[in-house]
């Protein structure tokens, strides 16, 4: 006999979980058993332990939900604009609490149901009581009953695949280190450099994702949590690291490295090895000994014939490539000491790693007023439409969907619309023709059985996982299966006569304050990055960063993380642009145009790191005219790029930074020969070519982005179009 697929025996599980909930729940007489099937249905992930950790933040958020509305009812029982004024500022508020992609369901679900709870209780202040107690039972009803189901029917444990994440992880950050070995040598080209980056920060979310459920299925992961969250953190450090020491070797394709570096390659070969060693503990093959600091030795002699920008990028490089073997010793301790050898755990611990200080995200602020936009229309629609198809449903529907939709941004109103449309008229044809035909509860367990089965098995695929959802979920609410049944073709009609009107609400509210056309999302997001990157380089000088206010200080901090997370959120929205509107000749242009800005980034955040150091008087006097006028054309740059992407020459952008660089590179010289160095220690020498070696990367970066930008045609991404 064939043996069951993964896919098939996963549906049988979803499918017998859900009939199950629905037996119990009907057996106590509880009204909404659907309510229970919901939770079967949005928990049913391919793994138990990432199951169990959705069934706990929605039972948690179900718990903190039901809280909030007794205290709204509480508070405004006969103030129906008050309510709704604090029920959408909280579902506003979690919705951009779902920005946190660890406990972004968690506040999901805190949002959707709180609405549900609110809404449902009507007029009667005291049916709220009844419903936040129904729904947490059925809540609670369908957690346990597929997490039984899961652990006795073909479990399938996080622990394996939570292993293969981390080999990936590792293997990823090693194609990466070699890519850019390579990069060097002439072997690889920036396309592959960018594929590469892409699959490491594709294989860290995946061990984000899977550590998360290895701990909630896994008994050795969870013992040993504490050391595990030390290897993410190091691991996403040296993830970082890896991302900016690619930048480095960009920088330093013009000059001769191994001669600087007679042992370059040695050195190299030997960190490529500890990355292999370190997969190697996975496999049991424990080291014995400390892991030995890997030194990069250079040509004192080789490196003063170098010019001032030439040393300044060395002495980045260098302090990048000390930065990821720190890192990588730390890796090797925490997995040494996760796999049975504690003595090694006394390593060194990277002292890069700061909780960053909150700072509210623009597009998160935006989606939570979407949200908040997307309730009140709903609710004034129940409020003023007469006889509204759907009645107070509409409200407690528009919430989920809306803050679905405001949480993915790039997804389209009819990529949600038409799966929950067919899946309404599917579920209703079922409805009409063969459930008043059922007399016996196994005749309805089968049918709840078959049709769960059906959706879990043809949506089985984890990009397909909307759909499954929706399907189930759309044939429960029109079923409105119960003990006392009432048939009613009004009851299928309203359902598919309310989604129109709720999908509209959801239309509407994408296009405030501004188009969700990619190309036009992209151009937003470009303008605010160069905003936020003149504003930074206004904001520093070649001395001790001045005295800020509080006000002062909460800008500039708005201003990093804007410049520290677009590149990201544009990496996203460049895939969905319209490829007529890119060169033929160069299908990879925008992902180009993301990875100079990362670069751009990285060097913008490494002068505000050195620019806080104090320098002698007279250093900063010799060479504060040169900086000054450099960063002046820099903001002038950045601001003419605000409104026009394409704005800079990038010959003419080139030819001026090699003149300002070899004006200013005479500066440096003469001022460092002088006999006294203008009073510069050896540490605040070691910052200040840390400094210029910024100022140079920002430059460099820039003209990277001219070059890149210049052949596309920003010009048509403004002209409306209709699709």
């Amino acid at each position: 006999m064939k043996p069951l697929s993964r896919k098939a025996k996963e549906a049988i599980k979803t499918a017998l979980a859900l009939t199950i909930a629905y037996a119990i729940a009907l057996a106590m007489d509880w009204d909404k058993p659907y309510w229970a099937g919901f939770t079967v249905a949005f928990t049913s992930l391919s793994t138990y332990g990432q199951s169990l950790n959705k069934a706990a933040m929605r039972m948690a958020g179900t718990g903190l939900a039901i809280g909030v509305a007794f205290v709204l009812i509480a508070l405004f029982p006969q103030e129906r604009w008050l309510f709704i004024v604090f029920l959408s500022a909280w579902l506003g508020f979690c919705t951009y609490m779902m920005g946190n992609p660890e406990r972004g369901y968690f506040w999901n679900v805190a949002g959707f149901v709180c609405v549900v709870i609110c809404i449902s209780a009507g007029p009667d202040a005291a049916n709220a009581f009844d419903i936040a107690v129904l729904r947490a039972q059925e809540t609670g009803l369908g957690v346990l009953v597929y997490s039984v189901v899961a652990s006795l029917l073909w479990p399938k444990r996080s622990g394996p695949g939570f292993e293969a994440a981390v080999r990936q992880l590792l293997a990823a950050q090693l194609g990466l280190f070699e890519g850019c070995r390579g990069l060097r040598r002439g072997e690889a080209d920036a396309a592959q450099i960018r594929e590469l980056t892409a699959q490491l920060r594709q294989a860290q979310a995946h061990f984000i994702q899977m550590l998360d459920a290895a701990e909630a299925d896994t008994f050795e992961v969870w013992e040993q949590a504490s050391q595990w969250r030390a290897f993410r953190q190091h691991a996403a450090a040296l993830t970082t690291s890896l991302e900016h020491w690619r930048d480095s070797v960009l920088g330093l394709q013009d000059v001769d490295i191994h001669r600087l570096c007679p042992g370059l390659n040695e050195v190299s070969a030997a960190l490529a090895q500890r990355f292999r060693d370190i997969q190697g503990i996975l496999d049991g093959r424990l080291p014995t000994t400390e892991p030995e600091r890997i030194e990069l030795i250079l040509d004192q002699a080789a490196a003063r014939e170098l010019g001032a920008f030439q040393l300044a990028e060395l002495a980045a490089a260098g302090a990048r490539w000390r930065e990821f073997e720190t890192l990588t010793r730390a890796i090797v301790t925490d997995l040494a000491a996760i796999k049975g050898a504690p003595e090694l755990a006394r390593g060194e611990v990277f002292a890069g790693m700061q909780a960053a200080p909150f700072v509210i995200d623009q597009d998160r602020l935006v989606s939570a007023g979407r949200a908040m936009l997307i309730l009140w229309g709903a609710y004034l629609a129940w409020i003023y439409v007469p006889d509204l198809p759907g009645g107070v449903t509409v409200v407690s529907m528009a919430a989920p969907f809306g803050m679905i939709m405001v949480g993915t941004p790039q997804l389209r109103v009819a990529q949600i619309f038409w799966p929950a449309f067919i899946s309404t008229l599917w579920a209703g044809l079922i409805y009409i023709f063969i459930l008043p035909r059922l007399s016996t509860f196994v005749e309805l367990g089968l049918l709840i059985f078959v049709t769960t089965f059906t959706i879990g098995y043809f949506y089985a695929a984890p990009q397909k996982a909307l759909g499954k959802a929706f399907g189930i979920a759309m044939f429960l609410v029109v079923a409105q299966i119960s003990n006392d049944q009432v048939y009613s073709f009004m009851v299928v009609a309203n359902t598919a006569l309310m989604l129109p009107i709720v999908f509209s609400i959801l239309f509407i509210a994408a296009y405030i304050p501004y188009s969700p056309d990619p190309d036009k999302h992209v151009l937003r997001l470009l303008a605010r990055y160069f905003r936020s990157s003149e504003y930074l380089l206004a904001s520093v000088g070649t001395g001790a960063d001045p005295r800020r206010s509080r006000l002062e200080a909460a800008r500039l901090a708005w201003h990093r993380q804007e410049v520290a997370t677009l590149p990201r959120k544009l990496g996203t929205w460049v895939r969905l642009v319209n490829p007529e509107l890119l060169p033929a000749d160069q299908p990879g242009a925008l992902a180009e145009v993301v990875q100079t800005l990362e670069g751009l980034t990285y060097r913008i955040q490494e002068i505000l790191n050195e620019s806080g150091c104090e320098y002698p008087p007279a250093f900063v006097e010799s060479l504060q005219a040169d900086v000054r006028g450099w960063r002046n054309d820099m903001r002038k740059t950045f601001d003419r790029l605000i409104t026009a992407p394409g704005a800079v020459d990038p010959e003419r952008f080139r030819t001026g930074l090699d003149a300002a660089a070899d004006h200013m590179e005479s500066q440096v010289k003469a001022t460092l020969e002088r006999p006294d160095r203008a009073g510069l220690s050896d540490e605040q020498g070691a910052a200040f070519f840390r400094l210029l070696a910024a100022y140079r990367g920002v430059a460099e970066a820039m003209g990277n982005y001219a070059r890149v930008a210049a052949g596309i045609d920003w010009a048509r991404w403004r002209e409306e179009r209709f699709a």
